[in-house]
């Protein structure tokens, strides 16, 4: 665990923005990326580590909480649940579409929008918690994503994020893409980035403070081997889904390759037949100026 008390604030207009050529096309790019496949069955395999993630945060009946990339809502629904007066954000329509779904079969009044996490359509100091898992990492421009979640954050309020690692199974195949795909594009960072604990504390510094930096393992369970598991991921996770289709048959084969022997080696099941995998991410905690 590591604490750093900051000392100063930051608005949103002071948000060091990147200048990334063809900013429109890439954020586009992302959304189709997320919006392929079917997010919602990878979804299913993590509820187990939301609900752990949620576990630690303290939900009192009537809190504001927002959840930042929600995708289908996991953590949304947790805070819902206990309560919680609930806002939740993607790009992905077909995301929320399963999110809205999801919430009316739980009888849970969550308010679900479309939109841009390093743009969001709320008002400043609404919302005592915001929280986002594997989410906000993606964003192509990381300091105009946490000026918004500072801004949108009461003061005194708490964010959590959960952030694979680059050192994790997560980071693992990310790196496996790299090999195989083109690069990314410039100047924009490497969503692992957010795993690095030095790289986070830069990135918060002079908008939150008592920070709690906390490795953590999301356990991972697939009913099928590892073959499998790739195929599964090839199918549903969208990165991995437009990873495959961007490349030759040739290409796929290799790439492929290189995933099956990453589920293979990290497999930890003990029974037959079975995949799991332990992904370590970085739990971030702080609380806004």
């Amino acid at each position: 665990m590591q604490t750093q008390t900051i000392e100063h604030n930051e608005t949103r207009s002071q948000a060091r923005v990147q200048n990334i050529p063809n900013l429109h096309a890439i954020k586009a790019k992302q959304k189709a990326t997320w919006e392929s496949g079917d997010f919602g069955q990878i979804a299913r395999t993590i509820e187990n580590v939301a609900e752990d993630f949620m576990s630690r945060r303290s939900l009192p009946a009537g809190l504001n909480v927002l959840d930042v990339a929600c995708g289908t809502g996991n953590l949304a629904l947790i805070a819902a649940r206990h309560g919680c007066s609930v806002t939740g954000i993607d790009i992905a329509e077909n995301l929320l579409a399963q999110a809205r779904t999801r919430a009316v079969e739980a009888r849970c009044d969550i308010r679900f929008l479309q939109a841009d996490a390093e743009e969001l359509p709320l008002v400043d100091d609404a919302y005592d918690l915001t929280v986002s898992m594997f989410g906000v990492m993606f964003t192509p421009q990381p300091d105009l994503a946490v000026s918004e979640l500072h801004r949108v954050t009461k003061p005194g309020g708490a964010i959590a994020l959960a952030n694979w690692t680059p050192e994790g199974f997560i980071g693992e195949m990310f790196t496996i893409f790299k090999t195989h795909l083109p690069p990314p594009p410039a100047g924009v960072p490497s969503p692992m980035d957010w795993g690095n604990p030095t790289i986070v504390c830069d990135r918060l510094k002079g908008r939150f403070t008592d920070l709690q930096l906390t490795r953590r393992i999301a356990a991972m369970q697939y009913p099928f081997p590892p073959a499998e598991t790739v195929e599964f991921f090839r199918k549903y996770y969208g990165p991995t889904h437009r990873a495959f289709e961007s490349l030759p048959a040739a290409a796929q084969s290799a790439l492929l390759r290189d995933l099956v022997n990453l589920q293979t080696r990290c497999n930890i099941a003990e029974v037959s037949g079975t995949t799991e995998i332990a992904a370590e991410y970085l739990e971030v905690v702080g609380t806004k100026l």
